[in-house]
């Protein structure tokens, strides 16, 4: 029985673990961690070591790409910065930098079009995030599913060389 309870919190900790980190990396910190550090008195600030590995560009944002855990859809694109990244991290719901309005706007609390966070990589280079959701209603500001939808541009497409030469 013991056991299960470990391995129950293990699987719980593993969750709040950013993939694309090394394994020695520690988990992001939450609130009421007793590694979280805090700011402002907002509560705790990212991890340090994720900071690290993040390279923003000169605003002090990273790309994120948002698509749905189940389906694999691409639902759209927005802009972190570590306070982002955190809240995301820490609520499991999407927070984003609005670089228009220069504040930060939580997915879905205006428009009932939630996202709610399934995990959260880091890509090899770290400068990009992709967060897997569970997209509630359309992810898209104009009404659509996703931020792609019609918007298809035209291109010349190709097949890739078959290998056995034929």
């Amino acid at each position: 029985m013991r056991a299960r309870g470990q391995a129950r919190e293990q699987a719980r900790g593993d969750r709040t673990r950013i993939r694309g980190m090394p394994p020695s990396t520690p988990a992001p910190a939450v609130s009421g961690s007793s590694s979280a550090q805090q700011h402002d008195g907002e509560g705790p600030v990212l991890d340090p070591a994720v900071a690290a590995a993040l390279k923003k560009d000169d605003a002090g944002l990273v790309a994120a790409v948002v698509q749905q855990y189940d389906t694999l859809e691409v639902l759209m694109l927005g802009w972190m910065d570590e306070e982002a990244l955190r809240r995301t991290l820490t609520s499991g719901r999407v927070t984003f930098y609005s670089r228009s309005r220069a504040e930060y706007w939580r997915k879905g609390d205006t428009s009932g079009h939630r996202q709610w966070v399934k995990g959260v990589a880091l890509d090899c280079d770290g400068d990009a995030l992709l967060v897997t959701v569970d997209q509630e209603g359309a992810a898209c500001h104009t009404g659509t599913r996703t931020c792609f939808d019609g918007r298809a541009l035209d291109a010349m497409t190709a097949d890739r060389p078959d290998p056995e030469g034929s």
